[in-house]
């Protein structure tokens, strides 16, 4: 029988959505890029729709439809926040597919997103995902060398256990 008291748990997080991938640091907004909301990394999207990275329960839904946040399995607490200054929008060119309390799996519709409509009316489109629990310690948290993302496919940063 073999015993792992001492193996690390990891949770791989995934890329929400097809596109670039950019350090937080290079956030066009102090609030993610001096890491305000938490440590995490941003994808400047291409094409497709905002999909769950991780397993876990929706515990987050914006009014404005623009941010979404899921709890994991492992406790970790991910915000997507699409676009920036996307609150403006009041809603308009999202569509949200799931609701508070729900369960969701890596891949799982969260929202339908008109890019093209977002790109119009605000400053930028590039979404960050960030961990807002990660000062609570106990866990490292390292992030992609990768360059581009595929939703669903590329571990964008995974969390393990200290």
């Amino acid at each position: 029988m073999k015993f792992n008291f001492f193996k690390k748990e990891k949770l791989q997080i995934y890329a929400p959505v097809n596109g670039k991938i950019i350090p937080i640091e290079e956030v066009p907004d102090p609030v993610f890029s001096q890491k305000m909301m938490g440590e995490g990394v941003a994808v400047i999207p291409t094409s497709g729709t905002i999909n769950a990275p991780v397993k876990g329960t929706v515990i987050l839904i914006a009014d404005t439809k623009h941010a979404i946040g899921i709890l994991a399995e492992d406790g970790s607490e991910i915000l997507i926040h699409v676009g920036l200054e996307t609150v403006s929008l009041k809603g308009q060119g999202f569509t949200v597919a799931v609701n508070e309390g729900d369960q969701v799996s890596v891949g799982q519709l969260l929202i339908e997103v008109d890019w093209e409509y977002i790109s119009k009316h605000v400053k930028s489109i590039v979404t960050p995902i960030v961990i807002t629990n990660g000062h609570d310690g106990g866990k490292q948290y390292i992030m992609t060398e990768e360059k581009e993302a595929i939703q669903g496919k590329t571990v964008i940063f995974t969390a393990s256990s200290m």
